[in-house]
């Protein structure tokens, strides 16, 4: 089916809490394309629902094109369908305030690993089939509180630079630096998500609560992807803000962007 022909949501809101997070998943690789997922019993576990809104929600999915149900085999990826006439904006002057937020704020390492690169990093980076690179999968706090969930992959050359102790108290930006790294550009985006079940739980959220998301490529003055950063954010700790200020001469002037102050801050009342 084409990605503009979409089936929709399935009937039942714990069956489209189930169908947008694990679509989710699929689009941000968590699942690789060929992939087969967890089987009914063990979605509804993890979700908390019964093996009839699991069903209901692989239905949805297998309509869109995200996975194929296969007699025997369970469900198998198909991968993310990309939705027409995305608008992309320009975030670039975010990364100085997400090293500032570095320094003002706490990180709780929650895993650090070495393996094979996952697909959608190795696509993203450009690294070749038998890439390995270290995984690391931290969470943010300000005042104590638990407002990121960030999940890093960094080539394993240059990780070996690092310990899990330096990880666990020194931004990643310090650690690529010192590693005789020169980072020269990186692409990002920022979207919207639901929380995962793990995620929730690391994040102090419900299950399905809504969360922003940002993913980071970051290349070297060679071009090389030296990180992977897969970013989510408490929507009710962290926010935007943007300051559009009109600059050029004449028929030249145009709107120019620039992000504010660090967006971490307490939540409403």
């Amino acid at each position: 089916m084409a990605a503009t022909e979409k089936a929709g949501l399935p009937e039942g809101g714990k069956a489209r809490r189930v169908y947008l997070l694990l679509g989710d998943a699929i689009a941000g690789g968590s699942y690789a394309r060929g992939e087969t997922l967890p089987g009914e019993q063990r979605l509804a576990e993890i979700h908390g629902v019964s093996r009839v809104t699991v069903r209901r929600a692989l239905e949805a999915l297998a309509a869109d094109g995200l996975i194929e149900k296969r007699a025997g085999s369970g469900s198998v990826v198909r991968g993310p369908v990309a939705a027409p006439g995305t608008v992309t904006a320009d975030f670039a002057t975010l990364i100085p305030q997400l090293v500032e937020m570095g320094r003002d704020t706490t990180a709780r390492l929650l895993s650090f690993a070495y393996g094979p690169a996952p697909e959608a990093v190795r696509e993203a980076m450009a690294l070749d089939g038998a890439a390995r690179v270290q995984t690391a999968v931290r969470v943010r706090l300000i005042e104590g509180r638990p407002f990121s969930h960030l999940t890093t992959h960094v080539p394993e050359d240059i990780a070996l630079s690092y310990t899990e102790a330096d990880l666990a108290t020194t931004p990643l930006f310090r650690l690529l630096e010192r590693s005789g790294v020169t980072v020269a550009e990186a692409h990002q985006s920022v979207t919207a998500t639901l929380a995962a079940p793990d995620v929730a739980e690391a994040l102090g959220v419900s299950t399905g609560a809504p969360l922003l998301a940002l993913r980071r490529i970051v290349r070297d003055a060679e071009g090389r992807g030296v990180e992977y950063l897969s970013a989510l954010y408490r929507a009710d700790l962290f926010r935007l803000e943007m300051t559009m200020t009109r600059v050029g001469a004449e028929n030249t002037r145009h709107w120019q962007p620039v992000i504010s102050d660090p967006a971490a801050r307490e939540a409403a009342e």
